[in-house]
């Protein structure tokens, strides 16, 4: 079989005998940081509707996942984590990304917020959360875990 409309860079799929494009984006990471009972949420520049989330970021070319877990929180938070864990991983559309989630505790440092990321970061407690991110997304799952790992310790 032979592919019908080639494409630069392409693989033929010899079911359908149509070149394919596949485009490689880097993966991207999110992660929960709590600090004891309180999680680390911010209002990104780019969601100006209230709703606060955690922070997340892509991978840079030569960079592991928790190197760059590291690195974008310290770039948009100024604070430094410890004690990382991988928690699950989705498909992310849009950039045709992998998102890798984790969970991680603060380690030292006092917010200081990129404004060209973050609108606002801040602690809450457990049971005083801002407006959150829709159930059903990898980031309201973080926010849940962190908030049931806070009640089985703090109530």
């Amino acid at each position: 079989m032979k592919c019908i409309r080639a494409k630069p860079n392409g693989r033929c799929c010899a079911a359908i005998a149509v070149s394919v494009t596949t485009r490689k984006s880097p993966p991207c990471i999110i992660v929960a940081i709590r600090r004891d009972d309180s999680i680390l949420l911010a209002q990104h520049t780019r969601h100006r509707n209230g709703v606060h989330t955690v922070l997340a970021g892509f991978v840079e070319v030569g960079e592991t996942l928790e190197q760059a877990v590291a690195r974008e929180v310290m770039e948009e938070s100024g604070i430094k984590v410890k004690n990382l864990r991988y928690v699950t991983s989705q498909p992310w559309p849009f950039p045709q990304s992998l998102m890798t989630a984790f969970m991680a505790e603060y380690d030292s440092g006092d917010i200081v917020i990129d404004p060209k990321e973050l609108l606002e970061a801040n602690w809450y407690r457990y049971d005083d959360l801002p407006l959150l991110p829709p159930p059903g997304t990898v980031a309201r799952r973080l926010i849940e875990d962190t908030v049931a790992m806070c009640r089985a310790e703090y109530e």
